[in-house]
């Protein structure tokens, strides 16, 4: 019997989780990893935050740990694009020829959304997406006296919060009513707000930049939704992502929205697996989306082992962070609208809101309070019943509610 051959697309979380957890599970399984870009997978949240701001280098965070993927077992095929999927022939087809399969995990991301109105081809206009994008940018900063940030989401916000301790003067337009509506509630997303106000961030909400004109001094003119204008050295747009489900589209694969999985990751071809932000699997309220990394490396590790033959069910808790300034800013569990909201009063920086419903913590947002949170996580995950009165108190332990009988 010859040894299976996995096929990895994508060089993300999500794919070199897969291609690790393919070759613990089956040790003689031959795994490769295609990937687009010409390095070692690198962990991204860094590059709006340590790299933008000089403290690292991309390749200081590699998401395989010292050694990369050959550590593993795994080989690596840089620089491949994809061009198609053969399900027939089973076989993914390169611009350097076809690689044969058994199994195949497309874990193959996300796309920058990009607006009309700011293209990327505009001199001084910048997405951020690969570590190359933020060298670029890193670099602009330096002679940077002024930046628009076009969009109010984590990575935007930490975009502005790095520029704006490099000394940048910042302007963040967002055409949603306020910032972090995907992220945050209201009451979290205020104190963000008024955190980026008192270091100099002026934000602008409900506005939107309609059009984009490079004047006489190399600077950018923004024209907005209000009538007004702005001027600025260099603008960063991050205005969310999409799923890259180009290849599943075209291969044939149940596409909406994202590659349809099951909790298997098994897409509509049971020889097909896919994992991470391309995805759209079964959440509790629902066939769902998620963007961000631990979802990406937890939901890979389950393809990767399904794809080795295994039978694992992914039923991992949704969970985000986001470093700004001095906050911390985490949140864990699915938002559930029936649930209850319990808000714990806290001093200084630090904030906490909880909700439970009937009894159970189905999700929390914080600033600044760590160990909580990862109580938190282990009390939704192991469906520990609490009383509302106990989390709306301060003096309460998160960590001693977990010795309660369950």
């Amino acid at each position: 019997m010859t040894n299976r051959n996995i096929i990895i697309i994508g060089g993300g979380p999500a794919g070199v989780s897969a291609a690790i957890e393919a070759r613990k599970f089956d040790p003689a399984a031959n795994v490769t990893l295609l990937t687009s870009e010409t390095r070692e997978p690198y962990e991204k949240p860094p590059l709006s935050k340590a790299v933008l701001a000089h403290r690292a280098l991309p390749e200081d965070a590699p998401i395989a740990g010292t050694g990369g993927l050959a550590a593993h077992g795994v080989a690596v095929k840089f620089g491949t694009r994809c061009k198609s999927i053969d399900r027939e022939a089973r076989q993914v087809v390169t611009h350097e020829g076809r690689l044969p399969y058994d199994t195949l995990v497309i874990a193959s991301g996300s796309v920058m959304r990009a607006l009309p109105s700011l293209p990327a081809s505009l001199p001084g206009v910048h997405y951020l997406r690969e570590a190359a994008d933020a060298e670029a940018i890193r670099e602009a900063l330096g002679n940077c006296r002024t930046l628009a940030v076009v969009g109010a989401g984590l990575i935007g916000l930490e975009v502005a919060a790095t520029a704006a301790e490099l000394g940048v003067q910042v302007e963040v337009f967002e055409f949603a009513p306020r910032i972090l509506m995907r992220a945050c509630d209201g009451e979290i997303a205020e104190i963000i707000h008024a955190c980026h106000r008192q270091h100099g961030v002026t934000i602008w909400t409900g506005i939107a930049v309609t059009a984009a004109t490079v004047i006489g001094d190399g600077r950018i003119r923004l024209d907005t939704s209000d009538g007004a204008y702005h001027e600025a050295d260099q603008v960063i747009v991050g205005v969310g992502v999409g799923p890259d489900d180009r290849l599943a589209k075209d291969a044939g694969l149940l596409v909406d929205g994202g590659i349809v999985v099951d909790r298997h990751c098994r897409t509509s071809d049971p020889a097909i697996f896919s994992a991470g932000d391309c995805t759209r699997f079964p959440g509790p309220q629902g066939p769902v989306r998620l963007e961000n990394w631990m979802h990406a490396l937890d939901h890979g590790a389950v393809a990767g082992v399904n794809a080795a033959g295994g039978d694992t069910a992914y039923d991992a808790k949704p969970s985000f962070w986001s470093e700004q300034y001095d906050l911390y800013i985490q949140g864990v569990g699915w938002p559930d609208p029936e649930a209850s909201r319990v808000t714990r009063p806290l001093d200084g920086n630090r904030a906490l809101v909880v909700e439970v419903k009937n009894g159970l913590i189905q999700s929390a947002l914080g600033i600044n309070v760590s160990r909580d949170i990862a109580a938190i996580r282990r009390l939704i995950d192991r469906r520990i019943e609490v009383d509302p009165v106990a989390v709306a108190d301060p003096e309460r332990l998160f960590a001693d509610m977990l010795k309660q009988k369950v």
